[in-house]
This record gives structure tokens, C-alpha cells and sequence, in this order.
């Protein structure tokens, strides 16, 4: 690290990033101020001070609050990232005063904490039990964004096609079906071209997730487009809404069959036959090899036995 480096990181505050992150999050410094518990005259010396650190402006002023520059929004980028990193240090050191030999941060889709990890991590903290595995679901592209950024040191999840490279390896595979009404037009069909759908109601997830950029993409080949009704955030909303006579929706087959039992049998799942209907769920990490000891224990118990050697994402 260079001289000018070094004045660098010792000019910067962490206290001062910290209010900053708070101040755009809430947008205001009022807000910022009455959440941190200090005054905003305080919080306004101190991002005034920060600018002249930086030698820029950071924040644009204005009665309803504040807004970022695009020096603020890189600066937010990384604080965010810096702050993540401290946070992780913290936790770990002091659950290695504690006893503690590890502690996992995990992000993952909701069909692979609805279909695998229950018992998979169950599993793991039985034979593991002086590691801590911290778990969030998002969707799919958040997943991969959080491993990126460092906020979670795993993820597992439906890798987007145009994520930047990451290293990945295989996990678990799953097959989307469509879930309709028993007495359905289409209920007594044994699989079925997500085509044939199309001329009903459909009750879909977020827009965002993987599932539905797959159905909007096949529709959008047939020269069609999907009737959504409504969307929901989870697969039991979407069983409950179509057994309500909502529309049909597109889920896991095997997540369909894990909460069949709350619903009785009226409803039944028929396996879609689109190539895009076969996923794979992949763990992915920014590099495998430099995670920490507890993480790679984590990596190794849920890797299939013939997983491959990770591999680079096309960016």
C-alpha cells in the first residue's frame, strides 16, 4: 500500500460511513438522525467533513431530504460492502470467544429452502454443532448480487445467465409442474407443454423471480403472454389462491408434493415438458478455495458426490 493509500484509509471514518449509509437509506438526515440517536447538526458535520475527504460531493440537499450523487451512490456501494465485511469479522471473532467454531451467512431461493435445505441443513447442524448458519431467502439474481457484494459467503439458488463471473457448483435439480384445480381442463393430462396454459389465469410469483422470467420468456416465443390474475411471494400463497379458483400457477414438482398435505387433494400437478422446466440449483461463491473453514465444511456436506470442480460464470 502506497503512502497516499495509506493517509487515505487513515482519513476515513468508520462512524461517519456508517451515518451515511443510514442517512440514504432513510433519505433525510432528520430520519438518519432520530433512528442513530444523535443530532442531525452532528450527522451534518460529519458527511460535510466526509466530502472534504473525499473531494467530492456526495449528497444533493433539498428540502424533502437528501439524494445521492454518483459519487455518493459508489461511495454507498462500497461502505455497504465495507460494513458487511466488519459485521462478519465481529460475529466470528466473538463466537470464537464463545466457543464457537464457525458461523456461515446463507442466501438461497425459495425453491431450494422449500424443497432441500430443511433437511439438508438439519442434517448438518446435528453433525456440526459449534457451527451457526445464518439463512435469508431472495430471489434468485438478489442471491447472486449478495454473494458478489459479500454479504452472504454462500448462495444457492437458479443462477442467472447473465451474472459476472462467480464459481459454482452443482447442488440439486428440480422440475417445474403445473398446479391446477382437481376437475381442471387440463388436471387429467399426464405432462403438458407450458404452451397449453396459456389460455387460462395464472396465478404467478414476483416478476423478478427465476420461475416467472422462464414463463414470461416461453410465452413470449409462442407469441403469446401469460393471463396473470395476481402475483404472490410464496409457493403456499400460490397453492392456497388457486385452490381459491384464482388461476393455475408453475411451481417445483417436488415442493407442490411437500405441501400437498395442507390442501388435501384438491389440487393436482402435471409436469411441464419445456427444457426450461428442468433447473438446476447450484451453490455459488465468489471463490470456493478462500472461504472460511466452517463454510467450506458447510459447501462439502451439501455437494452432490459427483459434483465437478467449480466453474467460472460466462459474464
Amino acid at each position: 500500500m502506497s503512502t497516499s493509500e495509506r493517509s487515505f484509509a487513515r482519513r476515513i471514518d468508520l462512524t461517519s460511513l456508517q451515518l451515511f449509509v443510514a442517512v440514504c437509506e432513510l433519505g433525510s438526515i432528520g430520519r438518519a438522525a432520530e433512528r442513530e440517536f444523535i443530532a442531525a447538526s452532528a450527522i451534518s458535520k460529519r458527511l460535510s467533513d466526509l466530502e472534504a475527504t473525499l473531494g467530492t460531493a456526495l449528497l444533493y440537499r433539498h428540502a424533502r431530504g437528501v439524494d445521492l450523487t454518483p459519487a455518493g451512490e459508489s461511495l454507498l456501494h462500497h461502505a455497504r460492502a465495507m460494513l458487511y465485511s466488519l459485521e462478519k469479522m465481529q460475529g466470528e471473532l466473538s463466537e470464537y470467544a464463545d466457543g464457537v467454531r464457525g458461523h456461515v451467512r446463507v442466501h438461497a431461493n425459495i425453491s431450494a429452502i422449500v424443497q432441500f435445505l430443511p433437511e439438508d441443513l438439519g442434517a448438518f447442524a446435528r453433525a456440526h454443532e459449534a457451527i451457526k448458519i445464518d439463512l435469508e431467502e431472495h430471489l434468485s439474481s438478489e442471491v447472486v448480487r449478495a454473494v458478489q457484494e459479500g454479504a452472504a459467503d454462500l448462495g444457492i439458488c437458479h443462477v442467472p445467465a447473465d451474472a459476472d463471473a462467480l464459481q459454482t457448483l452443482p447442488y440439486r435439480s428440480d422440475r417445474l409442474a403445473l398446479v391446477l384445480p382437481l376437475g381442471h381442463p387440463l388436471a387429467s393430462a399426464p405432462q403438458l407443454d407450458f404452451a397449453a396454459s396459456l389460455d387460462f389465469d395464472h396465478v404467478g410469483l414476483h416478476t423478478n423471480s427465476s420461475i416467472y422470467v422462464a414463463m414470461h420468456q416461453a410465452a413470449l416465443a409462442a407469441g403469446r403472454s401469460v393471463r396473470l390474475r395476481i402475483h404472490v411471494t410464496g409457493l403456499d400463497a400460490m397453492c392456497r389462491m388457486i385452490d381459491n379458483g384464482l388461476g393455475i400457477g408453475v411451481m417445483p414438482q417436488r415442493a407442490f408434493e411437500l405441501m400437498r398435505g395442507g390442501i388435501g387433494q384438491r389440487l393436482v400437478s402435471v409436469p411441464l415438458t419445456d427444457a426450461w422446466a428442468q433447473r438446476e440449483i447450484r451453490l455459488v461463491a465468489r471463490d470456493f478455495s478462500t472461504l472460511p473453514v466452517a463454510a467450506r465444511t458447510l459447501v462439502n456436506h451439501l455437494r452432490a458426490p459427483e459434483a465437478a470442480a467449480p466453474e467460472a460464470l460466462a459474464a
